[in-house]
This record gives structure tokens, C-alpha cells and sequence, in this order.
């Protein structure tokens, strides 16, 4: 029966990497993948299993609901970075970030949004950081062919800028709430690396890339006729910024800092909206609230259910781990296994592949093993665009094609990921 999930896992798949021959939207063969696999193990009565705070659930319902719970934080932390995202275009806070970004050069527009996306990353996670430059660049750039571009470059910038900040990617938080690094062991040995996984795809597309040749074409729109509104991008992006100064704090999960942050920006638009804030008055066809909430785009959050919970019953069965440990078993190099788990997280979910190695690995806190793990599982999911957060939400909000992505920047991804690899090693 383990074997039908795997075939499962592998037609659902290729359904998502084959979405521009079937014409069938990506979510489809994702939530189909979820309810066929959790069937399977109902139906075949699998074991199942899952570790949460010291108690190991075994049955069904227990180690669903345990999943779903961990999925829906994901996509309730989404949905109010989306949402935000959106209330603050929605007063044109944006148009404030493109009165800044003067030029029309594609090369050095490249290298101004990789840097953003470098940086912002690391202060406010990969995840939210490609929502809010890919909603910049709607702003800057007119055709869709050369936005494409930028986006999936903003991935591999994103996914390198969260893997040296323990709040840049949701496998350095877990490594560093599990004691496995410190905040500034993290900084200091993962941030030359990143720099190069960042630096070198970006060289080379810049110099050799004809999609970065020329200019680019500045969309005609509406916005020009409204004041660029720079309190509300201030106030958008501190709100984010907040979050992981919350979850520092108080020890909550970040959708919990995330949830009060977008309750202050909607009191805040409601309020310049002149608007009374009722209930009854918020939702009504102009609210700042209404017009974001219309603007969300669902099919990427249920693609993202029905892949975070595939994973998770591929991770339930014990399947993800037993794949670790022959990893780890069979190749006496360890850092040729985490190479490996870093190009495998490509394919499934970091998160699992990262709680495996932290319970085969046993190594002091800041050890360069757990370094190593830290910059493999955050930079290589950027070689497929599935294969991190950042990923799916471009892939949602750019409509980026699986084989497209593949054929055209996952070679630039790998390039990035080996070079920063390489560093690691040669300086470690």
C-alpha cells in the first residue's frame, strides 16, 4: 500500500509539472494527490505516526489533524501577508517604492530587486518577501513575459536571503527553536554563502540572459491618478516587520503576530477610508478590506493545502524519514547527504526532510553539520518552483508554468546553489 501512495504522489505531480499540456489548473491534481493519499492509508490501515511536543500521536485522525493544524498556520499567515499586501496597494502604498526605482535598465533592475529580495527576505521570511516585490513589480513592469523573468529570479534571491537568518525560512526557525544554532552562528557562517548562491544566478542572468537586455515597458494605469499613499506602505510593511519581533516575544507562532498586525492596518484603512469601523460597514463593496480580500488568490492557497498535505502523508507513514536514514546509511559523507536533502527538498517539502535530520544527526548546537543542513534545505527548493514556499506563491501570483521554470531557471538555481555550497565547504 506504500507503494500505491508513492504512485499517487508521482501522477499527482506530474499533473502539476504538466499543467500547460493538460490545461488543467495546478490545484486540481494537488487536491486530488491529498484526498487519494489520506484514503489510502484509511483505507489500507497504514501506521502512522508524528512526534508533537513530546507525545507520539498514532492514529489517523490524531496525526491529520495534527498536519492540517500545521498547514493552516501556514495558510492563515499567508492569507494576512496577502491581505495586507493588498489593503496597502490598495491606497497605492507601492507607488511610493516605484517613485524610488527609477530605472527602466533591466540589468540594473535586476540586481535592485535581488538585493530587495535578498534583504527583505531575512527580516520578514522568504514567503512574505516574494508576495510584497512581486506585487512591486505589477507596478513596474508592464509585460507579463518580462515580469515572469524577474519573479522566478525572486525566488532564488528570497530562498538565499532566508537561509542565514533564523527568521528567514521555516527550516532556520526550526533549527534554531530546536536548539540546533544560534541566531548569530547562523549569521556568520551561512551569510557568505547565501551572498554567493544570491549573487552568482543573478551575474549571470544579468550578463548573459537576453530576457535582461534592454529596457522594460512601465504599465499605464490608474495608480498615476492616485497619491502614492507612503504612510500606508510604512505602515504595511512595519506591521510585517512586527511579526517576527512577536514571535520573539511571546513565543507564538508567527500567524498569531501576523492576525494582530493585519487587525491594526485594517482599523487604520478603515479609518482613512472614512469609514466607520462596524461590521456592517467593512465588508460593503468600497472597503479597503473587501477590495483585498476579492483580489486573494485562492487557487494558490489550495494548491498549497493540497501539497503541504501529500508531503504530509508521504512524512506520516514514516516514508520521508525511512529515505533519510538510507540516505544517511549508505553514503559515509555527511555533506554529501545534505547536499542531497538540500536537492530533494526540490522535490518535497523541506520542513520534513529538516525534522528527520534533527533527530538522525546528533551534533552540538552550532555545529557546522547543522550549518550546512540550515543553507542546503533553504536554497535547494529554488532549482524546482514547487519546491519552497516562495516558489508556490509566484507560481500563484505570476501564473508560472512547472516546465517552463524548469527549463529556463532551474539550471540558474542549481549554478547558485552549488557555488554557495562550495563556499560553505571551502571555508568550513
Amino acid at each position: 500500500m506504500e507503494a500505491l501512495l508513492l504512485i499517487i504522489f508521482g501522477l499527482g505531480y506530474a499533473g502539476i509539472a504538466f499543467e500547460h499540456w493538460t490545461k488543467v489548473d495546478k490545484l486540481v491534481p494537488a487536491l486530488i494527490m491529498f484526498a487519494l493519499m489520506w484514503a489510502v492509508i484509511a483505507l489500507g490501515r497504514l501506521e502512522v505516526f508524528e512526534i508533537h511536543h513530546g507525545l507520539v500521536l498514532s492514529h489517523i485522525d490524531e496525526v491529520l489533524l495534527h498536519h492540517l493544524g500545521k498547514t493552516a498556520e501556514i495558510i492563515v499567515f499567508l492569507l494576512g501577508a496577502m491581505t495586507i499586501v493588498e489593503i496597502t496597494d490598495h491606497f497605492n502604498g507601492f507607488g511610493s517604492i516605484k517613485g524610488f526605482i527609477r530605472t527602466t535598465e533591466k540589468k540594473k533592475l535586476l540586481w535592485i530587486i535581488g538585493a530587495l529580495a535578498f534583504i527583505l527576505s531575512a527580516v520578514i521570511d522568504n514567503l512574505t518577501a516574494t508576495i510584497v516585490l512581486i506585487t512591486i513589480l505589477k507596478k513596474l513592469i508592464a509585460k507579463k513575459e518580462d515580469r515572469w523573468w524577474f519573479a522566478c529570479m525572486i525566488v532564488i534571491c528570497a530562498n538565499a536571503g532566508g537561509a542565514w537568518s533564523p527568521i528567514g525560512d521555516l527550516t532556520t526557525t526550526m533549527l534554531w527553536m530546536g536548539n540546533k544554532v544560534s541566531a548569530w552562528g547562523l549569521v556568520t557562517k551561512l551569510f557568505l554563502p547565501s551572498v554567493v548562491c544570491m549573487v552568482v544566478p543573478t551575474f549571470i542572468a544579468a550578463k548573459w540572459l537576453p530576457a535582461f537586455k534592454g529596457h522594460i515597458t512601465t504599465p499605464e494605469s490608474k495608480d498615476e491618478e492616485r497619491i502614492a499613499s507612503l504612510g500606508m506602505l510604512i505602515l504595511g510593511l512595519g506591521s510585517i516587520l512586527f511579526v517576527p519581533i512577536f514571535k520573539t516575544v511571546t513565543h507564538l507562532p508567527p500567524y498569531v503576530g501576523m492576525m494582530l498586525s493585519l487587525s491594526v492596518v485594517i482599523i487604520v484603512a478603515e479609518v482613512k477610508s472614512n469609514r466607520e469601523f462596524r461590521m456592517s460597514t467593512v465588508m460593503t463593496r468600497n472597503s479597503a478590506l473587501h477590495t483585498a480580500l476579492s483580489k486573494l488568490e485562492m487557487p494558490s492557497i489550495l494548491f498549497f493545502l493540497g501539497i503541504l498535505m501529500a508531503v504530509a502523508a508521504l512524512e506520516s507513514v514514516g516514508q520521508l524519514y525511512h529515505f533519510a536514514e538510507s540516505l544517511n546509511s549508505t553514503i559515509p559523507n555527511t555533506n554529501i547527504v545534505i547536499i542531497l536533502f538540500g536537492i530533494s527538498s526540490a522535490i518535497i517539502d523541506n520542513v520534513p526532510l529538516v525534522a528527520a535530520a534533527m533527530g538522525m544527526f546528533q551534533y552540538d548546537i552550532d555545529h557546522e553539520v547543522w550549518h550546512f543542513l540550515a543553507y542546503c534545505a533553504g536554497t535547494g527548493g529554488s532549482m524546482l518552483i514547487i519546491g519552497s514556499a516562495a516558489g508556490v506563491v509566484a507560481m500563484g501570483l505570476e501564473k508560472i508554468d512547472f516546465m517552463e521554470y524548469v527549463k529556463k531557471i532551474s539550471w540558474l538555481a542549481a549554478v547558485g546553489f552549488i557555488a554557495g555550497a562550495g563556499t560553505f565547504l571551502a571555508f568550513n
